[in-house]
């Protein structure tokens, strides 16, 4: 009996035996044979093809069909303001002794150049927490006594918490004949002449920004869209809104590659493809998806709308509804002066390529954030009977402060390293008109969910007669800015002595003052094609810039920065010139 007992014990757990060993080689089998997933089915669906003398047609290849792959990276993140991303443009006319024109230095763009000790001394737990640092100093060239504060850009957001939106993107390629010169070459001359162009010494634009283009494509993602839009004389849809987890992006890297320039300039038909082609999704929710429009260009429209009004009114009903506009410069000719007017709109910034291997850098480091804006609108206002706002600087809304007024259209994440922002800040000149210390400061943003959001802080301004900063972001900053008004100063100078300029006289007169003063406003190139003017300086400004080096290397010591360095080179370059 004991033992039928334990007979039927076995046959109880037989089932389970039997499951067991199963499971087992189950385990086994798919270790030594993994299940491949499902093929998807990649689609080539590029369907621009070039005529004979280089303005394309809009013609539909087959669909042709290729298996392929596809691919993810610690610290707080701070903010920097909308608009430039680099001065670029004004080292590489400066290396190609050519003279810049005054918004080829815009400020922000500088500031995005370098880390800055925002000024923050607790925890911020928004979404942006501005700090404020103050500073006394003397001009280096006059010694006339200046204030300034700056406004520290802090988030709450963590990197390794922050996602991008997945993207809704059109990319915007220039295909013009402007582009066939040179990379480091002007496609006029200074009387507006066409430069005749049949092999470019060198790398031609065209070739820097399909590289770049190529480049870019490398940073979308399985769930992103993608359409590809070229225009000359018109617009032409390479590439209609496809999921790139469905497109074949090896081949249209390579179709990319393939393109060549012609025709004229048709801007607006550019911007008017790639919005109708991003209506459908202008309604998609803001808290998983960005819709946005990047624009490879040498920035020279000679069809079209070429006033800036015109541009500048799609931009803004595009931001309006959700679409933002990122403008990547090409060549050393690229019209900063058009891209400065039309960046003011809310979401929308721009980078110069100084070589394709650099953007491709760049890319690595900031596609994640130059594609996200988070702060729109934001305003300072300050309350003092004894400060008031003389200058701002680092914002692309500057022209719109008054004396109690800063503004910054649109804030970006940006990256921190030991502890400061890369172009974390925005600094204010103030002018001192009474004895009290106290500033009252009222900052309001809005979300990009429309949230309104305010926030309040008071702030001592001790009277010292001596120089003082209260941190190095501050004394990089003021540094910074003074460098950037001589600069500017230089050039505006320099144009007014070209036969007819029409340079304003005042302009010129703040240009010759001893200290450095903060620019006027340049009168403009008078057409949006970019004309080449040689490199050329003054004994005025050799006198000016050999002093201001000096300071700059001494507070360079201070400041202990040798990123610094580089600015110290173009003036070395000028003084020597």
């Amino acid at each position: 009996m004991p033992r039928k007992k334990e007979v039927g014990k076995i046959k109880d757990l037989l089932p389970l035996i039997v499951i067991l060993g199963l499971t087992v080689f189950t385990i086994s089998y798919f270790q030594r044979n993994p299940v491949k997933p499902p093929y998807i089915e990649k689609v080539d669906d590029w369907q621009y093809t070039p005529t004979s003398d280089g303005i394309g047609n809009y013609s539909p290849l087959g669909i042709h069909q290729k298996i392929t792959g596809v691919a993810a990276p610690e610290s707080d993140l701070g903010f920097a303001a909308g608009g430039a991303k680099d001065i670029n443009n004004f080292r590489d006319n400066i290396e190609n002794n050519y003279l810049p024109i005054p918004t080829d230095l815009p400020y922000e763009g500088l500031f995005y150049d370098y880390y800055f000790d925002t000024g923050q001394a607790k925890q911020c737990n928004e979404l942006f927490c501005p700090s404020y640092s103050k500073a006394v100093t003397r001009d280096p060239l006059s010694a006339e006594t200046e204030y300034y504060m700056t406004v520290g850009l802090n988030s709450n957001l963590k990197k390794e918490d922050f996602e991008r939106k997945k993207l809704n993107l059109i990319l915007v390629l220039d295909v013009s004949g402007s582009m066939s010169s040179g990379f480091s070459e002007y496609y006029y001359d200074r009387f507006g002449n066409k430069h005749r162009v049949e092999e470019p010494s060198g790398k031609s634009k065209m070739e820097a920004a399909s590289e770049s283009l190529a480049a870019l494509t490398e940073h979308l993602e399985e769930g992103d869209r993608l359409g590809i839009v070229l225009f000359n004389n018109q617009a032409y849809k390479a590439k209609p809104m496809r999921l790139v987890e469905e497109t074949d992006m090896s081949a249209i890297r390579n179709h990319i590659l393939e393109i060549e320039a012609g025709g004229g300039t048709n801007m607006a038909a550019g911007m008017d493809m790639a919005t109708q082609m991003l209506q459908e999704y202008k309604n998609a929710d803001k808290s998983k998806y960005e819709n946005r429009i990047i624009f490879m260009t040498d920035m020279m429209p000679n069809i079209g709308v070429r006033s800036e009004s015109g541009l500048l009114g799609k931009m803004k009903d595009n931001a309006d509804d959700g679409i933002y506009t990122s403008f990547v410069g090409i060549g050393v000719d690229f019209n900063t002066e058009l891209v400065e007017a039309i960046t003011k709109v809310d979401g929308t910034n721009y980078f110069s390529v100084h070589s394709s291997k650099q953007f491709s850098e760049r890319m690595d480091d900031d596609f994640e954030y130059m594609v996200t804006p988070l702060v729109f609108d934001l305003t300072l206002e300050l309350d003092s009977d004894s400060y008031r706002i003389k200058k701002v600087y680092g914002s692309t809304a500057a022209d719109e402060a008054t004396g109690e007024i800063m503004k910054v259209n649109t804030l970006f994440p940006s990256r921190k390293q030991d502890g400061e922002t890369k172009g974390g800040i925005v600094l204010l000149q103030l002018e001192k008109i009474g004895d009290d210390s106290d500033l009252d400061l009222t900052v309001t943003y809005e979300t990009r969910e429309g949230e309104v959001r305010t926030s309040s802080s008071s702030v001592e301004f001790e009277i010292r007669e001596s120089e003082y900063f209260e941190n190095l972001g501050i004394r990089k900053a003021v540094l910074l800015t003074r460098y950037a008004d001589l600069m500017k100063n230089w050039i505006i100078y320099e144009r007014s002595q070209i036969p007819d300029s029409d340079v304003p006289i005042d302009a010129v007169r703040t240009a010759e003052m001893e200290g450095i003063e903060p620019p006027w406003i340049f009168p403009g190139l008078g057409r949006w094609e970019r004309q080449s003017k040689p490199l050329t300086i003054s004994e005025l400004y050799i006198e000016k810039i050999q002093l201001f080096k000096e300071h700059f290397e001494q507070e360079m010591d201070t400041i202990d920065d040798n990123t610094l360095e580089q600015e110290v080179d173009i003036m070395e370059k000028l003084a020597g010139y």
